[in-house]
């Protein structure tokens, strides 16, 4: 074991937020947010749900997070689970906001990573939500 993954194993991964302006409805992003199709076309190369387990794939990666809790139109919350799926630590949560004066629509993204990974997760949401805005015409 080299000593960047004995540090990372000890290491707690930390809490970040992000912002991205949108131009949709509440209603289309949710779509896109809260459903295992939505969520094939921009988040993950492959989404299927079982209830209310979800399971990503990303090439050779599958994980599975449980839908923790859901609002429409509003927020959806899903918390990554173990192979025995009981909840780990770590979520991640996507909330719409729009702006009351000017209805703009607003994405808060809201992730956990290594405090050393962070700019890099930061630029894979980045690419997402770009591939995002691309699917619904916002981009």
């Amino acid at each position: 074991m080299c000593p960047r993954t004995i540090t990372n194993y000890m290491e707690v991964k930390k809490k970040y937020e992000m912002e991205f302006e949108v131009n949709s409805s509440p209603s289309l992003l949710y779509q896109y947010l809260s459903t295992s199709s939505g969520l094939s076309d921009w988040f993950a190369d492959n989404v299927n749900s079982r209830g209310e387990f979800f399971t990503f794939e990303w090439d050779d990666t599958k994980e599975t997070a449980r839908l923790a809790s859901k609002k429409h139109e509003e927020k959806v919350k899903f918390v990554w689970v173990d192979e025995n799926k009981k909840d780990t630590p770590y979520f991640f949560e996507m909330r719409i906001v729009v702006d009351e004066i000017t209805q703009d629509v607003s994405l808060l993204v809201f992730d956990f990573a290594y405090e050393s990974e962070i700019p890099e997760a930061k630029q894979l949401w980045e690419n997402q939500i770009h591939d995002l805005k691309k699917v619904i015409g916002s981009a």
